[in-house]
């Protein structure tokens, strides 16, 4: 059950009635020498990571170590609570959800990388919005998790999923379009419009670079990654809706992989471009390291 791309994984499916969770899951016991039981197992270790970390990072208040960040997701939250949000409920959540997870990163807490700690957001409030919202089971998640890792394992295989070589594109991106693809799953829809609305995420930040500020996974990356939650929702959305990506999704993969190659390597996760090297950005990068 060997996939080294999305056309393959789609033939995959088809030849086999499967849909994607099923597919990696398979391959995964083949490749790791492991029982169906024991492969689940050890997602499940990263399933709870993901659920402790999002319940943290809505209480949290505390400072990150670069004192950029601390307590964001949690205002978001408390405003969504307290007052008609603009954006609604569930997109509040996910959205406050997304930059929690990036405060715990930031405090030297405990994250899953999916794919990335920069990214580590997006998946985790992604997946646990939707199970609150809509009353999955774990064992719906967990599935959720194998249909995102199917993604990642495409985009690692066939272009980057490093700031440093790709922008955060390749980051944010990667985590976006995985959550895209285990949440459109996960609500029913085909292996196909998985694979779109992966494509989808990425054409809607082809080209986003990485400019940390102070060389910190702080910011801009904690607000990315609330910009990655909404983007992966809103791509669901389309696909489910029967909206279908024009450009097939091995091609745009292809198209993000040379866009974040083309990009200077100032604006690759160096901090020496973008907002990184802003005059604020500049004060604050003296401040922290004097």
């Amino acid at each position: 059950m060997e996939f080294k791309d999305g056309k393959e994984l789609l033939e995959l499916c088809e030849k086999n009635n499967k849909k994607i969770y099923e597919i990696c899951i398979e391959r995964e016991c083949f490749k790791s020498n492991l029982n169906k039981d024991e492969v689940i197992k050890k997602m499940q270790v990263s399933f709870n990571i993901m659920k402790e970390s999002v319940e943290a990072g809505l209480n949290n208040d505390k400072k990150s170590l670069g004192g950029l960040i601390g307590g964001e997701g949690k205002k978001i939250l408390n405003r969504s609570k307290e007052t008609k949000s603009v954006c609604g409920q569930l997109m509040s959540k996910a959205i406050a959800s997304a930059m929690g997870v990036m405060e715990i990163n930031a405090t030297m807490g405990l994250v899953v990388a999916a794919p990335t700690a920069g990214s580590c957001g997006i998946l985790p409030a992604s997946l646990m919005t939707i199970k609150e919202e809509f009353d999955f089971s774990d064992e719906d998640i967990i599935n959720a998790l194998f249909t995102a890792s199917a993604i990642g394992l495409i985009v690692t295989k066939n272009a980057t999923v490093a700031g440093a070589e790709g922008g955060c594109q390749a980051e944010t991106g990667t985590a976006s379009a995985m959550s895209s693809a285990a949440i459109v799953e996960l609500m029913g829809g085909s292996p196909k419009q998985a694979l779109d609305a992966a494509a989808i995420t990425f054409k809607n930040i082809m080209g986003l670079v990485c400019d940390p500020i102070a060389g910190l996974v702080e910011a801009p990356c904690q607000k990315r990654n609330a910009i990655g939650v909404s983007n992966a929702l809103i791509s669901a959305e389309m696909v489910l809706a029967g909206v279908n990506s024009i450009i097939p999704f091995d091609e745009v993969v292809e198209a993000m992989y040379k866009v974040g190659r083309g990009l200077p390597y100032e604006l690759r996760e160096t901090a020496l471009g973008g907002v990184a090297c802003t005059k604020t950005g500049c004060k604050i990068t003296k401040s922290i390291f004097s």
